[in-house]
């Protein structure tokens, strides 16, 4: 009854971030920042969108046009402008590196010595570094039906490493019935995530192994086991 009282509990939280994250993404970006991206899709133009395509485009926007100048080791190239069409959109991604601190909220591990599968709540945190990909939607839409105005749509994703502290509940049970008290117990964990970033904070998925710290580490039941765990982050760039 608990499980399924942790799992609903957790179903609500990932559908207010995910909501509230995907507001925060779009209603942040009104205007491209000038950079380099990677043109991924260029509606209307296909002459031009294969000229740009797999390579490094200096990106600005000019209201409702962009202007691209491909990379070049020679002479300033010329400037490219395409105007945003309303039955045609833009894809460009920027790739850049992200630094976090993140907290894993809940962590699943598997059943294991006769213990079943543990819903574990207990504090973590950890220092996540990766890769994080940033997708610009770009169009034109109708704001009246006689003026129209760009539009951006943001999606920001991101994989990498971590490493943190945490802390475990260790008893009888998962120590192989070894005499000593209950207590907590900390933890050093490290492994690969995922993340949505949305913008104000980021969700995700967390897949680690734990080191407990102490002497009951040699008979600790999950030391080196893995889990799964969300996590919700605080970006730091």
């Amino acid at each position: 009854m608990g499980i399924k009282i942790w799992m609903g509990r957790i179903g609500l939280l990932l559908a207010g971030g995910w909501s509230l994250g995907s507001c925060a993404a779009v209603g942040n970006v009104t205007q491209l920042n000038d950079d380099w991206y990677e043109v991924m899709h260029l509606g209307g133009n296909d002459t031009l969108a294969a000229r740009l395509h797999d390579q490094r485009v200096y990106v600005q926007q000019r209201s409702d046009s962009l202007v691209f100048t491909p990379y070049s080791t020679q002479p300033v190239p010329a400037p490219i402008r395409y105007q945003l069409q309303p039955d045609h959109h833009v894809l460009v991604l920027d790739r850049n590196l992200d630094l976090d601190v993140f907290t894993i909220p809940v962590k699943v591990r598997p059943a294991r010595a006769g213990v079943p599968v543990q819903l574990n709540s207990n504090f973590n945190a950890a220092l996540y570094l990766g890769r994080r990909l940033n997708f610009y939607y770009l169009s034109r839409q109708n704001i009246t039906p006689w003026q129209q105005a760009p539009r951006i749509r943001a999606t920001g994703l991101g994989y990498g490493g971590f490493l943190g502290l945490g802390s475990t509940l260790i008893t009888g049970d998962v120590t192989q019935q070894q005499a000593g008290p209950e207590y907590e117990g900390l933890v050093l964990h490290a492994g690969l995530a995922t993340l949505y970033d949305a913008r104000i904070f980021n969700v995700g998925l967390a897949a680690g192994l734990d080191h407990l710290i102490g002497p009951d580490r040699r008979s600790w039941i999950y030391q080196h086991r893995p889990w799964l765990g969300l996590l919700f982050s605080l970006d730091l760039n």
